[in-house]
């Protein structure tokens, strides 16, 4: 397989075989394809998940940013994360798991659960440590939530027309504390992303795009192009396109103490929350279950406006 640099479009898995996020190596363009594959239930930010994301990528840390192929170091120069899941991106937080945390006020389990997302989030926002890495999402689905803030860290956001993202989390009277206020603002400045988590709203990709949160929309079934796309038109000029995106960290630096602080800050509200509000995170849940287990392509519960959810919660 000495000839592979040349072999546009052929991908190369790796990995373990059994992960809820499997990846693939395209070496011809140096693009490493992560997707998120949950084995069962809702398709958010489990436990098993998380901690199967967090080991891939501190491996690829630790390579440098380098993947490995029958013997063959191959640097990675794109990024790019997607879903295996027809119609999702990803939900977020699990939320069944916050409902129970809560209600036995373990404080320690509910942390520990935000550390691990910052301790996810924090190496994509840095590009994993490498000066020549770029991160790109593509949304096919739905990006709710923490699903949004994976997308928000990435420097190119791909998503299909039919895809929607926001932030529901106002609808239980909490807020995406794992760095959407960090990202968010990053890319449309402080006031408009404080109103975009307020509203609760979850808004299609064609109006993420005008917001200027979406950077390329694709047609439906075309995301996967559309990023080869990209990527094959930004070839000749990568180089300085990159060094660009790293220089938004000297200019609006993002660090662990900021998205750690503001996890604390998510913790204690979160244990603020009474029972009016976790049967309004319960109702999410079950509308989540529900979309899994349609046949049908219909937006997930959540399209509605915060008012009219918390009514039909209570």
């Amino acid at each position: 397989m000495s000839n592979m640099r040349d072999v546009m479009g052929l991908c190369v898995r790796y990995g373990k075989t059994d992960s809820q996020y499997q990846t693939e190596f395209e070496p011809a363009t140096g693009t490493l394809w992560g997707y998120f594959n949950p084995k069962e239930g809702t398709p958010c930010y489990s436990l098993g998940l998380l901690n199967d994301i967090l080991e891939h990528d501190k491996q690829l840390v630790a390579n440098h940013c380098n993947v490995d192929v029958d013997g063959m170091p191959y640097p990675v120069y794109q990024y790019v994360t997607a879903s295996r899941i027809p119609g999702v991106f990803n939900v977020g937080g699990d939320l069944a798991l916050f409902v129970m945390l809560i209600k036995a006020r373990d404080r320690t389990a509910l942390a520990n659960y935000a550390k691990l997302c910052i301790d996810n989030i924090y190496p994509r926002t840095q590009a994993f440590f490498s000066p020549t890495l770029t991160k790109i999402a593509l949304v096919q689905g739905d990006a709710l939530g923490g699903g949004f803030e994976c997308a928000l860290a990435s420097d190119v956001i791909v998503a299909e027309e039919s895809a929607q993202m926001g932030m529901p989390e106002i609808l239980f009277n909490l807020f995406p504390g794992m760095g959407a206020c960090s990202l968010l603002s990053r890319r449309i400045g402080l006031r408009a992303a404080e109103e975009l988590i307020l509203s609760g709203k979850v808004l299609p990709a064609t109006e993420m795009h005008k917001l200027g949160i979406v950077d390329v929309l694709a047609t439906d079934g075309h995301g996967e192009t559309a990023v080869r796309n990209w990527i094959a038109n930004n070839a000749k000029r990568r180089n300085g396109m990159q060094a660009v995106f790293r220089a938004r960290q000297f200019i609006h630096p993002m660090t662990r103490e900021e998205l750690d602080g503001i996890v604390e800050l998510w913790v204690d509200a979160a244990l603020r929350l009474g029972e009016r509000d976790l049967r309004m995170m319960n109702r999410l849940v079950r509308a989540q279950m529900r979309r899994m287990q349609s046949s049908t392509d219909a937006p997930l519960e959540l399209a509605v406006t915060p008012h009219e959810a918390l009514v039909a919660a209570v």
